[in-house]
C-alpha cells in the first residue's frame, strides 16, 4: 500500500475543501484534495448555483406574465423544463470547468474517490494512504428526512426537485425554511399549486420576526398555501400521488411532497468516531480556531455546527489554511455572517435579530426602525414591496439589518460592511448612495435611525 505525504490533506473539495486547498497551495504547502464526486460540491452541482439558476427562470416568467403592466405586449406560454434543465446545466457546467482549470493549474494533487479517516492524520482513498502534518475535515451535509419518513418515488428531496423535467400541478413542501420557500417560490412561478406545511410558528424561522410576517403576507398575495404550528405525522403514495396526513387530523393531496426538513453532518462511516474526533450528533465540534481535539486536525464548513451556508464553508477554509500556515487570523464572527433567501420577495440579513439583540443587550438599550421600500423610487420601478429593518445599540453602532423585497440580496455587501465594522446609523448617514438604486434605501433608512429622515416618515 503506498503511501503519500503533504502539508495539508484535505477530505472533501466542496466550498470550504477547495477554498483551503487554493490558499493552502497560494501559501507554499503541498496539498492533496480528496473528492468522490465532482469538486464544487453541493453548492456548485445540487445546492445554490442550480436552484438560483431555476430562480432566475422563475423571474423571468413572473416578468412575461406581468408584462402588460410595464406597457410591454407579451403573452405567457408554459415553462418548457428540458430548456430550462439546459439552462440551469450550462450555467453549472462552465462554472465546473472554471474551478476545475483553476485547481489544476495551482500545486494541488486532487484525489478522485471515497476517502476515509484511518488513522489521526491519514485518509485511505482507492487503498492508498494520504497522509497530512495537517488534516482538515470538510465532508458537507446531505438532505434529511424525518424519523421514518422513506426518500422515494413521488416523495423526493431537493437533489431530485432540480432535476424534474416537468412541473408538477400540485406540490406539497414540508419545511418552510430557506430551501422550503425557494422551490414553493420556483414551482408557484411555473404555474404549480404550492402547499408549505411548517412544524413551528412561521415560515422561515430563523430570520427577524418581521420578515417571516412579511414573507407570509407575499406568499399569500402570490397564492402560496403554508400551514404553520402543525406537525406532519405521515404520508401515502399512490400511482397518482401522494396524501399528506398532518397531527391537526387535516389531510392534503398533491402530486409530489418535496422533503426539505434541512441539511445533515455527512460524516458517517468515514472513520471519524474511530480517530476520538469529539462529535455531537454527527457533527464534528471544533474550538473558535476550527481545531478538533484532535491537535493538527481541522474541520469546516456544514459538518461544523452553524450556519450552513456555502461562503461559511469558503471562509472558514481560508481561515484554517491561514491557522496552518501560521498567519494567526481573526477569528470570524457568526453573526457577522450575511444570509440570503432568494425566493421572491429575497430575503436578506445580517447580525443579530430583535430577539437576539435583546437577549444581549436588554430591550431598554436597542432601537430599531423599519424603512419601508414604498419610498425608493427604484423599488417602486421594479414594482417591489418590503423593508430594511435596523437594528442598533442605543448610543453604539448598528448591530442587525434584516431586509425583504426583490433583489435585496444584493444589498447585503453593504449591510454586512456596516455591522462588522461596527458602523453607527450616523457614520452611513452622511455616505451618498446613488440615486434612483435600492441602496439608496439602505442610506434613507440609516439617515432615519441617525435621527434626520428625508424620505422616510418616521
Amino acid at each position: 500500500m503506498a503511501d503519500h505525504n503533504f502539508d495539508v490533506v484535505i477530505l472533501g473539495g466542496g466550498s470550504g475543501g477547495y477554498a483551503a486547498a487554493l490558499r493552502s497551495a497560494q501559501l507554499g504547502k503541498s496539498v492533496a484534495l480528496i473528492e468522490k464526486d465532482k469538486l464544487g460540491g453541493t453548492c456548485l452541482h445540487r445546492g445554490c448555483i442550480p436552484t438560483k439558476a431555476l430562480l432566475h427562470s422563475a423571474e423571468i416568467a413572473d416578468s412575461v406574465k406581468d408584462a402588460g403592466h410595464y406597457g410591454v405586449n407579451a403573452s405567457f406560454g408554459s415553462i418548457d423544463m428540458l430548456g430550462v434543465n439546459k439552462y440551469r446545466d450550462g450555467i453549472v457546467d462552465r462554472l465546473f470547468k472554471g474551478l476545475t482549470g483553476l485547481v489544476g493549474s495551482k500545486d494541488i494533487t486532487v484525489v478522485a474517490g471515497e476517502g476515509r479517516l484511518v488513522g489521526p492524520k491519514t485518509v485511505q482513498v482507492n487503498g492508498e494512504n494520504y497522509t497530512g502534518a495537517n488534516v482538515i475535515l470538510a465532508s458537507g451535509s446531505y438532505s434529511r428526512s424525518l424519523p421514518g419518513l422513506e426518500i422515494g418515488g413521488r416523495v423526493i428531496t431537493s437533489e431530485q426537485a432540480l432535476q424534474l423535467e416537468f412541473v408538477p400541478n400540485k406540490v406539497i413542501v414540508l419545511g418552510g425554511g430557506v430551501i422550503g420557500v425557494e422551490f414553493a417560490s420556483i414551482w408557484r412561478s411555473f404555474g404549480a399549486e404550492v402547499t408549505i406545511v411548517e412544524g413551528l410558528p412561521s415560515l422561515v424561522p430563523n430570520e427577524d420576526p418581521a420578515v417571516s410576517k412579511a414573507l407570509e403576507r407575499a406568499f399569500r398575495k402570490r397564492g402560496i398555501d403554508f400551514k404553520t404550528g402543525v406537525r406532519f405525522s405521515g404520508v401515502e403514495q399512490h400511482e397518482n400521488g401522494v396524501v399528506v396526513s398532518l397531527e391537526s387530523g387535516d389531510k392534503l393531496e398533491a402530486e409530489l411532497m418535496l422533503v426539505a426538513v434541512g441539511r445533515g453532518p455527512n460524516t458517517a462511516g468515514l472513520g471519524y468516531d474511530e480517530q476520538g474526533i469529539a462529535m455531537d450528533r454527527g457533527f464534528v465540534l471544533t474550538n473558535d480556531r476550527l481545531e478538533t481535539n484532535i491537535p493538527g486536525v481541522y474541520a469546516a464548513g456544514d459538518i461544523v455546527p452553524g450556519l450552513q451556508l456555502a461562503h461559511r464553508g469558503f471562509q472558514q477554509g481560508i481561515f484554517i489554511a491561514e491557522e496552518i500556515a501560521g498567519l494567526k487570523p481573526a477569528v470570524i464572527d457568526e453573526s457577522g455572517i450575511p444570509k440570503v433567501t432568494y425566493c421572491e420577495p429575497e430575503i436578506a440579513s445580517v447580525g443579530l435579530t430583535t430577539a437576539q439583540a435583546t437577549e444581549k443587550f436588554g430591550a431598554d438599550n436597542i432601537s430599531t426602525y423599519e424603512y419601508n421600500l414604498g419610498g425608493n423610487g427604484k423599488s417602486q420601478i421594479l414594482g417591489t414591496a418590503g423593508f430594511i429593518k435596523l437594528i442598533r445599540q442605543n448610543s453604539g453602532p448598528v448591530i442587525g439589518v434584516h431586509m425583504i423585497g426583490s433583489r435585496v440580496g444584493e444589498q447585503i455587501g453593504e449591510a454586512q460592511l456596516i455591522v462588522n465594522w461596527e458602523a453607527y446609523p450616523e457614520d452611513v448617514a452622511s455616505l451618498i448612495h446613488a440615486h434612483p438604486t435600492m441602496n439608496e434605501a439602505i442610506g434613507e433608512a440609516h439617515l432615519a435611525l441617525a435621527g434626520k429622515p428625508l424620505h422616510a416618515h418616521a
